[in-house]
């Protein structure tokens, strides 16, 4: 595996690629790796010729009172992470590179923003956009691989790469999870152990909704409560959010008629952690 540390490089290299016919993965991800980000390197690995990862702590995502300084960084670690699992680039480009002085140009995808942590994170999406726009045409993959966890991101990105005709297909793979159910975040390392151990009830709750879906349940406003009166069972926990949105536009929804998210953001001091499961009605 080789480290390519500026934008130049690795777009260089992405040309030779093109020109060579190669299929090329990207990963994209803030560091601070976890098994989670390494199942993204593993199903590229099936997937393609060349397998990219980014990691680049995003400052554009960052709101002003938000924690991108004490982000959790450790390239040297990641480095070892990534090699095992198969990457055959790792691109870690600095803020300047990215983001040279003067840089005014930004990607706003509407709507599809306006809910969920789009509504409580003012901006944070558009530098999403902004950023993963960026890597794409920096890396030139045909497939990309996100996490489910971050499901309003997926969305984002999906309607991003159809709108703008980028030739880039988005590839969500599952959530991976701890073996009592937390799913993987780097931010997870904030947390004490008491909030650790608490914050088993974002997943219980939707697992609780889950069960009752699967019974035939499509009332939003029931499995709301199944998850928040799962969350609210935690002293530690002050929920944020507990949501039912259309799997494609992330609007509200009242009632589940085909694709849903149902999404929770749950507070655990200063810990926001995030979590979701799909609910789908099979066509008839």
């Amino acid at each position: 595996m080789k480290t390519i540390e500026t934008v130049a490089e690795m777009m260089s290299l992405a040309k030779s690629w093109r020109r060579e016919g190669k299929t090329v993965g990207l990963v994209p991800t803030m560091g601070y790796l976890h098994q989670g980000h390494l199942s993204l390197a593993a199903a590229a690995r099936l997937d393609c010729d060349i397998v990219v990862m980014s990691i680049f702590v995003n400052p554009t995502q960052f709101g002003p009172n938000e924690d991108y300084e004490a982000y959790p960084r450790d390239l040297g670690h990641d480095q070892a992470l990534a090699e095992g699992a198969g990457v055959d680039y790792l691109f870690a480009p600095q803020p300047a590179d990215m983001y040279p002085k003067g840089y005014s140009t930004f990607v706003n995808v509407e709507g599809v923003t306006d809910y969920l942590c789009g509504a409580k994170r003012p901006g944070h999406f558009r530098g999403v956009a902004t950023v993963v726009s960026k890597l794409f045409h920096i890396v030139q993959p045909e497939k990309a691989y996100f996490g489910q966890k971050d499901g309003q991101q997926v969305a984002v990105l999906r309607r991003m790469v159809r709108d703008l005709n980028m030739p880039v297909e988005i590839i969500a793979r599952p959530i991976v999870r701890e073996a009592d159910g937390v799913a993987l975040s780097s931010r997870n390392v904030y947390l004490t152990e008491e909030q650790r151990q608490q914050a088993v009830v974002l997943s219980q709750g939707l697992a609780k909704a889950r069960e009752l879906f699967v019974q035939g349940e499509r009332n939003g406003n029931v499995l709301k409560k199944a998850v928040t009166d799962t969350i609210q069972t935690a002293p530690l926990a002050n929920i944020d959010y507990v949501q039912l949105v259309d799997g494609d536009t992330m609007a509200p929804i009242q009632q589940i008629t085909g694709t849903a998210m149902l999404a929770v953001a749950v507070y655990f001091g200063e810990t926001r952690l995030i979590d979701n499961t799909l609910l789908e009605v099979e066509s008839e």
